[in-house]
């Protein structure tokens, strides 16, 4: 694949937030189940929270109050405070596929930027696994919906936290 084609197959957004960067990359992290909306989940019931496992090879999952769990993908990179990569084994139907050559990647940095402020660049990758679904798929990841509404969630989590 082109770097022109891979650039077309992927969504990339920045928000900047007040905290400097091992604040921001905190609470995307420790804190993932505060601010990501807990009605975007693949399980039978809600979930009471979200969990990004902080190590290489973690999980990352869903878990209910009762205890069920439903994986999302795996930590590909864990790089405190300043880079996370994370595998998105949700496929187009938002089943969990644990096929690796069907993975998308999320890659977030989180880049200083003045006094007590961090730029945090997100791009979502290789969308053209989701095969005849990657247009579609695309367009929900740009939207409100999806990590333009997520980093704003994301955003209102680090001013408000302590």
């Amino acid at each position: 694949m082109t770097a022109q084609q891979e650039a077309a197959t992927a969504v990339r957004r920045n928000i900047t937030v007040a905290a400097p960067v091992e604040k921001a990359f905190a609470v995307f992290t420790d804190q993932f189940g505060t601010w990501w909306p807990l009605d975007h989940h693949i399980g039978d019931q809600d979930p009471e929270t979200v969990v990004i496992e902080p190590r290489r090879g973690g999980r990352w999952y869903e878990r209910t109050a009762g205890g069920a769990e439903a994986d999302w993908g795996v930590v590909l990179a864990w790089e405190p405070p300043t880079r996370l990569v994370l595998a998105w084994r949700l496929d187009a139907e938002w089943k969990h596929n644990p096929d690796p050559a069907k993975q998308t990647e999320i890659e977030v940095h989180f880049v200083p930027d003045g006094p007590g402020r961090t730029r945090v660049d997100l791009e979502h990758r290789l969308l053209d696994r989701f095969d005849g679904a990657a247009d579609e798929m695309k367009a929900t990841f740009e939207s409100d919906a999806g990590w333009v509404g997520l980093l704003k969630r994301y955003a209102d989590a680090v001013a408000s936290s302590t």
